[in-house]
């Protein structure tokens, strides 16, 4: 270290250690990682051509998928009662859902968008006294 005398003050450079091993930023993810993405882009690609897909009850691999991809905001989970009605599930619900009742998965109506428009003029953040 040494010191850098200034007019704002004292500064202390640090220098930065030496990497011993080469970092690659190309590697190629785990197949298994690899796998769930392809997972998840082949429900959603599923969903948006057939507008809606129905999951067994049962069916806990593709549940957890979806509970993923309604995090997300691509997809919408209903949740299908005994009486046909359905109930539509928030993503904290989805996630923790078990296998009693089956799920009808749609494509999200708002969209994937997730921008808050930001006004032209921030004046009405700040009134002046």
């Amino acid at each position: 270290m040494r010191n850098l005398s200034g007019e704002g003050g004292t500064v202390v450079a640090f220098r930065r250690k030496e990497r011993t091993v080469p970092v690659n930023h190309e590697l190629a993810p785990s197949p298994r990682v690899a796998a769930a993405r392809r997972d998840q882009r082949s429900l959603m690609d599923t969903v948006y051509e057939a507008g809606t897909l129905p999951v067994a009850a049962g069916d806990r691999e593709t549940k957890l998928l979806a509970s993923r991809l309604l995090v997300y905001g691509f997809l919408t989970i209903d949740e299908v009662g005994e009486d046909g009605r359905t109930r539509s599930l928030r993503p904290s619900e989805a996630v923790r859902a078990g296998r009693e009742r089956p799920w009808r998965l749609s494509r999200a109506s708002r969209g994937v968008s997730l921008s808050v428009p930001i006004p032209a003029v921030d004046g009405f953040l700040f009134e002046m006294a």
